[in-house]
């Protein structure tokens, strides 16, 4: 008898886990399906990186990986398939975690690894994130990023600064 109340409460533990943890899941698929369409296109390696992040991080542990990943495709393909709509729909999606600072840090933190799955940040993808810090009212050079560092690589790719 013991046993199955011991299951039964490791169940119930796990559920409430996961219902509490959802609106974290679905803004933490959502800004990295964000990062990783921003240059029009999902790479492996960014599939990869999103797949780690669900395995490593203690909030996200009590979610299948495989609900994750289908999260992430999904939002990726919204975006992909119709970008102002996908964009706005996601762009919903975070606007729930903006009061709150340590979540939005770590959102933003999740999206700087998503950049760098491909072994370069690249401009778009740090645009990208600029307009996330934006819409959770953080202050992108808190992470490093800022207009001039942005200036600065525009006119080594050889384009006119903005």
């Amino acid at each position: 008898m013991a046993g199955f109340l011991n299951a039964l409460k490791s169940s119930y533990a796990t559920q409430m886990q996961r219902h509490q943890n959802k609106a974290f899941l679905n803004a933490t698929m959502a800004a990295c399906a964000l990062v990783a369409t921003a240059d029009g296109r999902v790479t492996f390696s960014e599939t990869v990186r999103v797949d780690q992040i669900v395995e490593t991080l203690e909030q996200l542990r009590a979610f299948d990986p495989v609900e994750a990943a289908d999260l992430f495709r999904d939002f990726c393909d919204a975006v992909l398939d119709n970008p102002k709509e996908g964009h706005n729909k996601l762009a919903t999606i975070l606007e729930n975690m903006r009061g709150n600072q340590e979540t939005a840090e770590l959102l933003i933190r999740i999206c700087l690894a998503v950049t760098e799955a491909d072994g370069k940040s690249s401009l778009v993808d740090q645009i990208e994130i600029v307009s996330l810090c934006s819409l959770l009212e953080l202050d992108p050079a808190h992470f490093g990023l800022y207009r001039g560092q942005m200036i600065d690589e525009l006119g080594k790719d050889g384009a006119a600064p903005v």
